[in-house]
């Protein structure tokens, strides 16, 4: 059985930084490709980013490029989320997710864990 648990999220100030992290079993992590995508109750579901099975390869969405950044550990079966330079329209409730096959849109993904609450609010 696929399990995805995710953690790291809190409240932070503009500007600030968080890093999600993703604890991943019950499936084979090293062969997947991997990703987050973030929801709020008014905008429904958004891509965030997302990883080959090896991390030579990464697809971010416009909104977060060059401010996230997604990396994995496949030693310890874990999925980071480094978020850096935070705003009040990050702020959702972030999910880490299997995909189907590596790419950037929310079909991609497969399962995926509860979320963890990120606010981003002074």
């Amino acid at each position: 059985e696929v399990q995805l648990v995710e953690s790291g999220g809190a409240l932070v100030q503009p500007g600030g930084s968080l890093r999600l992290s993703c604890a991943a079993s019950g499936f084979a992590f090293r062969n997947s490709a991997m990703g987050w995508f973030r929801q709020t109750p008014g905008a429904g579901r958004e891509f965030v980013a997302a990883i080959n099975w090896s991390g030579g390869a990464t697809y971010y969405a416009g909104s977060v490029k060059g401010r996230f950044t997604i990396s994995r550990d496949n030693a310890k079966n874990m999925l980071y989320l480094q978020m850096n330079s935070l705003q009040p329209e990050d702020t959702a409730v972030y999910h880490c997710a299997t995909q189907y096959t590596f790419g950037g849109e929310l079909a991609d993904f497969g399962s995926w864990g509860q979320g963890t609450q990120v606010t981003v609010s002074s």
